[in-house]
Parts: C-alpha cells; structure tokens; sequence
C-alpha cells in the first residue's frame, strides 16, 4: 500500500487524477480499454473535474459507480447527476462508455444482477475493473460496505443491494468486485479522516474498509487526514 500526500483536498484531488490516467493508461495499452468505478463525494467530483482535462483515449474507458443511492433521477442525492455531467455532457466521455447503476429498477435485487451481468458479457467474468476508487468513512465503511450491514458476507456476487445507511438503502460493489480489480484508489481528506485512514494504513481493525485487498493499493490523502509525520510519496508496506 502506497501513501501520496497532497497539501489540502484540491491537491490530493490534482493526485489522485494522476493515478487514474496512468491506471487508464496502462490498461488500454495493456488490453485496449479501461474499466474505471468511482465513488461520489466533494473530492472526487474535483478529482473529475482535473481528469476530464487530461488528453486521455477517452473512446476506450469506459466508467461505472462503485454505488448509488436508491434514490428517483434528479434527487440531489445521486452520484449519477454530477457524474454525468462532470465526465459526459461537460467532458470527453462518450455517453454510452458511462454504465450507471439501475437503482429504480425493480426488483432491485434482480436489477443488480442484471446490471452484473451486463458488465460480464462486456469486459468478462469474473468481472475485473481495472482501478476502482474507493472513499473512507468515519466509520470505517468503503462504497456502500457499512457496519453490520448483511451486505459484508456478500461473497458470490459483485453488485448488491445494502440496507438503509443514512436513510436510504444503495446498490454497491462487494468485496469481491473491490478486491478482485487490478488496482486500487483511496482517496482520503479531511481531519474526521486521521483516525479511520491510520487504521487502514496499518491495517488494523475490524471496519469493512480493512476487508478490502490491500495488494497494488493507492491512498492519495490531504495534511489534514494524514497521519502525522507524512510527506508526498510515502510508501508503505
């Protein structure tokens, strides 16, 4: 697991970029074409908006979430909304290379297993993204993989439907999807951080985020999440 460090969320969000375009990179050059899942959230929205610049292959990546809530279209709520809008109807990315969850879909269990079965007869089975980027909670939970949720044993599927977290249920990836993926992104700011990213560096704990593979492991960080003492670039075993 590796430790990149960047002054405040703008910077960490400017790094984080940098690990996306070169994981997208590598797996074009690698396979043809990229699978990319990213969280929702204020740093990496920013994160998007310093991708979209980049003069990447973007006719070759294709973009999935890592969850969603089970919320209507055009709920404030939806990661879908600035996703779109960020990567498709303000930036690069094709419309038909952004796969978004079908949260209001019904039955939502069957929409999930349809929606993983659409990404298998696409990029194979067992489904492999190439990098997903993951986000930490305070609690410790990663995509939608909350606390006793029942959703943590989830071993034979890749996309599941959680319980209500904040009052509303969400569809996410599971542990094996998080994984199984070629690389992995944390992206990590802000002080409410310091505790729960310590952990995860170490790899201590019982919190959901310290179940996923900590093999070919990014965490981009700001100061203010960083444990302490911290420089840009730290590795860690």
């Amino acid at each position: 697991m590796r430790l990149i460090v960047g002054a405040d969320a703008p910077a960490a969000a400017r790094l984080a970029s940098d690990e996306v375009a070169r994981a997208c990179t590598a797996a074009i050059a690698e396979r043809g074409r990229a699978l990319v899942a990213f969280s929702g959230g204020e740093t990496p929205w920013l994160m998007l908006g310093a991708l979209r610049e980049r003069d990447l292959p973007w006719r070759s990546i294709h973009v999935t979430q890592v969850d969603e809530r089970l919320v209507p279209a055009g709920d404030a709520r939806r990661n879908l909304t600035r996703l779109d809008e960020l990567l498709v109807r303000d930036g690069p990315l094709p419309a038909e290379n952004l796969w978004p969850m079908p949260v209001e879909a019904q039955p939502i269990e069957a929409a999930a297993a349809g929606f993983q079965a659409a990404l298998e007869a696409q990029f194979g089975r067992p489904l492999r993204f190439d990098l997903v980027q993951l986000g930490l909670g305070t609690d410790g939970h990663t995509a939608s993989l909350v606390p006793d949720d029942p959703v943590l044993h989830v071993a034979d599927r890749e996309v599941a439907v959680s319980a209500a977290y904040q009052g509303t249920p969400r569809m996410t990836l599971t542990f094996p999807a998080l994984s199984r993926a070629r690389e992995r992104l944390w992206l990590v700011t802000g002080a409410s951080k310091i505790a729960p990213l310590a952990r995860l560096l170490a790899g201590t704990g019982d919190a959901p985020a310290a179940r996923v593979s900590r093999e070919n492991t990014t965490v981009v960080a700001d100061r203010a999440a960083a444990p302490s003492p911290a420089g840009s670039g730290r590795g860690l075993e």
